[in-house]
C-alpha cells in the first residue's frame, strides 16, 4: 500500500467550495452526446486520477492500455495529478462546466453537489453491480440512482503496538468501549503513552465522536439526524460524553493540540517510532506510519488491527463499519465507451492488478485473493461482512455541517466544550441547510 489515495480522504474538504461555484452554472446538464451506443466504436476518454506515484500511477496506465488494445478506436488520455493540483484543476473546469469524462470522486456531499449542478451523469454498471461491494456503491448513489463508483473500500478502526499492549499486560484487544477505556488506564500505569493523535487537524479526532455515534445512535439514526438535523438528541449527547471519559484520563502524547497527522513528529511518526501504542485511523495507516518514522519502516510485525469496539446498550453493531475509499465519477459529456472502461476496472483480475501491491482494498468480490498484508486482509474482511456502512460525516453530509463536526469536536478534545454544546452546535448549523 504505497500510494497518496490512502490519506486523501481529508482533500475532498477542499472541494467543498467546488459545489457552490457549481451550483451557479445550472443548466449544464448533459447533453445527450454520450447518451447512445453499448460501447463500441471510437472515441477519447479524458481520464483525471490522483494516483500519480506508483505502484498505482503504472497499474492504471498499464489498466487503460490493455482496454485500448480490446477496444479499436478508444483512446484514454490520462492525468495524473496530485491532490491539491486536481481538487484546484477540478473546481476550475466544474466551475467552466467542462468535466474531464471520468475523474476521482470520494461520494457523499460533494458528489451530490455535482449531480444537482447538473456535472456528472448517471451509471448503469448492468450485471456487473452484483459482484460490487454494496456498501461501496452507496457511497455514490444520489436519490437511488450511480452517480459513480469506487475502486476501494477501506474503514477506521484502532492500529496498536502488539510488544506496547504486552508491557501493559493487555491480553487481548479490547471489544466494548469500558474494556478500550480500561485498557487506557494500564497503558498509563505502565508508562506508556495510550494515543497518538494530531490535534491540530480536526478530522482526526472526530473518528471517535462518530464511531460512539455509530455504536450508540446506529447508522440509521445517523441518517435520521442528517436528513431533520436532530444531532441534539440523547444519542448523541452521549457519543460526546463517551469520548469525554476517554479525554479526561489525558491519554494524549504531550504536545498533541499542535501535533500534525504527517509530520516528522506528528501522529504517523509517533505510532510509527513505537512511541505510543494506538491510533484511531484508516487502511493508510500503516504505510504513513513507515513513512514518517525515522527508520521509514514503522513497528512492522509488531502493528496490529482491531475494530472499533461495541458501546454497552447502544444501537448499532459492532460490525458496522466506518471509513470511505476513492472511487470514479463519469463527467457529463462522457462517451458510453467511459462507462465501459469503468466496468473494466472493477472487473475482478483488473482490481487484483491494484489489490497485489496492497495499493487498494478491493471492492469486486474475489480481487481480495491478490493482497498480501495480513492487516489489510483484516480490514477487508471487516468491510466485507460489515451490515451497515458510515462515510466519513465531513463527506457525507454538506460542506458546512461537516465542518462544524470536526470543529465542535476537536473543542471536546481541547476541553472547551461540554458534550451538550457539541450536539447543540452541529445540530444548529445542520436544521439551517
Amino acid at each position: 500500500m504505497n500510494t497518496p489515495t490512502y490519506f486523501s480522504r481529508r482533500s475532498v474538504l477542499g472541494l467543498a467550495g467546488l459545489g457552490a461555484g457549481a451550483a451557479l452554472l445550472g443548466g449544464c446538464g448533459d447533453d445527450g452526446s454520450g447518451d447512445s451506443g453499448d460501447g463500441g466504436g471510437s472515441a477519447t476518454i479524458d481520464w483525471w486520477h490522483i494516483s500519480n506515484v506508483d505502484p498505482m500511477l503504472t497499474t492504471w496506465a498499464n489498466l487503460a492500455k490493455d482496454f485500448q488494445t480490446a477496444n479499436s478506436g478508444v483512446e484514454i488520455k490520462i492525468t495524473p495529478l496530485e491532490n491539491e493540483a486536481f481538487k484546484a484543476k477540478l473546481t476550475t473546469v466544474t466551475q467552466a462546466g467542462t468535466p474531464p469524462d471520468i475523474f476521482h470522486s470520494w461520494g457523499g456531499g460533494v458528489l451530490k453537489q455535482q449531480v444537482e449542478a447538473g456535472l456528472v451523469k448517471e451509471l448503469d454498471l448492468g450485471d456487473a453491480a452484483a459482484d460490487i461491494n454494496k456498501n461501496g456503491l452507496d457511497i455514490y448513489k444520489v436519490d437511488g440512482k450511480q452517480y459513480g463508483v469506487p475502486f476501494d473500500l477501506g474503514m477506521v478502526g484502532f492500529w496498536y503496538n502488539k510488544e506496547l499492549f504486552e508491557k501493559a499486560k493487555i491480553a487481548s484487544p479490547p471489544a466494548t468501549w469500558g474494556e478500550f477505556v480500561t485498557a487506557v488506564g494500564k497503558l498509563k500505569a505502565a508508562g506508556v503513552t495510550p494515543i497518538a493523535l494530531a490535534g491540530s487537524e480536526s478530522w482526526t479526532a472526530h473518528f471517535y465522536w462518530a464511531y460512539l455515534a455509530i455504536r450508540i445512535a446506529g447508522v440509521d439514526g445517523l441518517a435520521a439526524a442528517a436528513a431533520d438535523g436532530s444531532f441534539d438528541q440523547p444519542d448523541f449527547v452521549a457519543a460526546g460524553a463517551r469520548f469525554k471519559e476517554l479525554i479526561d484520563l489525558d491519554p494524549f502524547q504531550k504536545g498533541f493540540l499542535g501535533a500534525k497527522y504527517s509530520a516528522t513528529d506528528g501522529q504517523s511518526a509517533i505510532m510509527g517510532n513505537g512511541q505510543a501504542a494506538i491510533e484511531l485511523m484508516g487502511q493508510w495507516a500503516p504505510t504513513t506510519e513507515a513513512a514518517y518514522s525515522t527508520t521509514k519502516k514503522g513497528i512492522g510485525d509488531k502493528l496490529g488491527f482491531f475494530p472499533f469496539p461495541a458501546v454497552d446498550g447502544g444501537k448499532g453493531s459492532v460490525e458496522d463499519a466506518f471509513g470511505g475509499g476513492n472511487g470514479f465519477a463519469l463527467g457529463k459529456d462522457a462517451p458510453p465507451q467511459a462507462t465501459e472502461f469503468i466496468k473494466f476496472l472493477l472487473t475482478a483480475d483488473s482490481q487484483r492488478k491494484g489489490a497485489s501491491s496492497d495499493s487498494i482494498l478491493p471492492v469486486t468480490k474475489g480481487a481480495e485473493d491478490a493482497l498480501k498484508d495480513a492487516n489489510l486482509k483484516s480490514v477487508h474482511a471487516a468491510i466485507a461482512k460489515a451490515p451497515k456502512f458510515q462515510l466519513y460525516l465531513d463527506q457525507a453530509y454538506p460542506p458546512a455541517v461537516g465542518t462544524q463536526v470536526n470543529d465542535s469536536v476537536a473543542e471536546l478534545v481541547a476541553k472547551k466544550a461540554t458534550p451538550e454544546k457539541v450536539a447543540q452546535d452541529i445540530a444548529k448549523v445542520a436544521k439551517n441547510q
